[in-house]
């Protein structure tokens, strides 16, 4: 899915949710992510989980997928109370 057809609140949520996980605020993980360096996530995570998400980032049809998913939808949903 291409960046610009991404629903905004959509990522801002999925955003808010990893960073939670990964002990980063949002917006250092955002920053992260546009600029292709991702030490400090990949730091914070195994070393199983580290090489699937370098895997996803590296394709878009997999991040696609992903954002797509049942449970990324109830994420959402749930972070947006909706």
């Amino acid at each position: 899915m291409e960046r610009e057809k991404m629903d905004p609140k959509q990522v801002d949520a999925l955003l808010q949710a990893a960073s939670k996980k990964l002990g980063i605020s949002p917006n250092q993980l955002k920053n992260e992510l546009e600029s292709g360096k991702y030490d400090k996530v990949l730091q914070n995570m195994s070393a199983k989980d580290s090489a699937m998400l370098q895997k996803v980032l590296k394709n878009p049809k997999m991040v696609e997928k992903l954002i797509s998913s049942p449970q990324a939808q109830a994420l959402y949903r749930k972070i947006s109370g909706k």
